[in-house]
């Protein structure tokens, strides 16, 4: 068999591994061992070739970004921060129609701003936003529609780690792509608000339950709790990205410093006690453990595909054919999210972005827009049955039982038809991306 050939068949078994249930690393690093192994006819050639890849992968100065984002992030939603948001977001829209399910985005936004994990973002909102728009007459279904969509902001608004690890597959700058990924994810944050006030509008029956209650009114917040409230979460999103867009410092020492307001922050309002960071550690450390194991699984799936030559093929392919830039970047999107419907965004742009990153580069594609069209394509995944991350990790929070996946996934499908308009409009104006770079 010829080196592309055998690239071909390491592909398909890749598919082929995931469908009978494998972990998707270990499937990309069976597959690009036995792939290399092949190619070089060595199986010691091939263990010390992906030996080298794994021991580069982490070993990078901006890897540091990861565990520093992680802990930050942890240390926000341990110390309550996220209801605090939900507060403060309910307050600045409790006059207008659907400004409880309004806040809820909003919050999502600003909690996004500190994290950068929509899983995250689902787990908290779960437990704080949907019993209590359930108990202010919005219908279940719906409830968990906003969460489930507003939650993808995580993976959006930076900082972000989907695009931490887009960042380090494609070897581009964090801190452009957290640039680039501002007024898409203003915009998306928009969009689900103007959406949510249309459904208000002009579908009632979907968002406010039919049962006869009594609602309570919301209390009016005093100047001074809301600005206890409001003021800690403004001051670390100012420093943290602040700082990156000032290019006061690096997204690495961003991190850094973010960890440590955060947890400057959890001491002052009483909140962050050794067990609970200790607990933050932990989780932590699975976390970036976890991470560290799908970057190592990318970098032997990429030399594999190097070594098999099938990149090369592909863009000559791409090149000599009469496809279009955008007909292929087409193909690409509508690839992800059938992709979607089976594997976590993680793993889509594991097994897609180092098949994809040397035709991309053949063809001269800005990069740094393809990463934001293709982590807005990703989230769209998130909410797509059968497999939505988000969604079942709302199912898995959720103390009500009544409330099923179909429910979820329901709710959610107005937020991915918006997602997918956001993601029509960056395609059409990529100055969205690149207009403050």
């Amino acid at each position: 068999m010829s080196p592309f050939e055998i690239g071909l068949y390491s592909l398909g078994a890749i598919v082929i591994l995931v469908y009978l249930g494998f972990w998707v690393p270990f499937a990309l690093m069976l597959s690009s061992y036995v792939g290399v192994w092949l190619i070089k006819d060595s199986s010691i050639l091939a263990g010390k070739l992906l030996a080298l890849a794994a021991s580069e992968s982490i070993s990078s100065y901006f890897f540091g970004v990861v565990p520093l984002f992680v802990f930050m992030g942890n240390v926000v939603s341990a110390t309550g921060m996220g209801e605090d948001a939900y507060d403060v977001a309910n307050q600045a829209f409790r006059k207008i129609r659907g400004g409880l399910a309004i806040g809820t985005v909003g919050a999502n936004a600003v909690f996004a701003a500190i994290t950068g994990i929509s899983i995250a973002s689902a787990a908290v909102f779960t437990k704080i936003a949907v019993p209590h728009m359930i108990k202010f007459g919005y219908s279940p279904r719906f409830s968990v529609g906003v969460v489930a969509g507003s939650s993808v902001l995580g993976m959006l608004i930076p900082p972000s780690l989907l695009l931490i690890l887009y960042g380090i597959l494609t070897e581009q700058s964090i801190g452009d792509l957290f640039i680039a990924a501002i007024i898409p994810g203003i915009l998306l944050a928009m969009v689900f608000g103007f959406g949510i006030l249309l459904l208000s509008f002009f579908w009632p029956s979907f968002v406010h339950s039919k049962k006869e209650n009594s609602k309570p009114d919301l209390q009016l917040m005093k100047l001074r709790e809301f600005l206890q409230k409001g003021a800690p979460l403004v001051i670390l999103i100012v420093v943290v990205l602040g700082g990156i867009y000032g290019g006061f410092f690096t997204p690495i020492e961003a991190g850094a410093i973010g960890s440590f307001g955060a947890v400057l922050i959890g001491l002052i309002k009483r909140r962050l006690s050794l067990a609970t960071l200790w607990e933050v550690l932990v989780e932590t450390g699975y976390i970036t453990a976890a991470i560290s194991f799908l970057i190592i699984a990318a970098q032997m799936y990429a030399r594999m595909l190097a070594l098999s030559g099938m990149p090369s093929e592909f863009g000559s392919f791409v090149v000599s054919s009469e496809f279009s830039i955008m007909s292929m970047i087409l193909l690409y999107i509508l690839l992800v999210i059938l992709m979607g419907t089976i594997l976590d965004s993680g793993s889509i742009m594991l097994i897609l972005v180092p098949l994809m990153y040397p035709i991309l580069v053949t063809l001269n594609i800005d990069l740094i827009w393809f990463g934001i069209v293709t982590v807005i394509a990703v989230e769209v995944g998130l909410l797509t049955p059968p497999l939505g991350i988000s969604v079942f990790v709302i199912k898995s929070s959720l103390d009500d039982k009544s409330i099923t996946l179909g429910d979820i996934f329901i709710g959610a499908f107005p937020f991915a038809i918006m997602m997918i308009a956001v993601l029509f409009l960056v395609l059409a104006f990529p100055q969205l991306t690149t207009f403050l770079l």
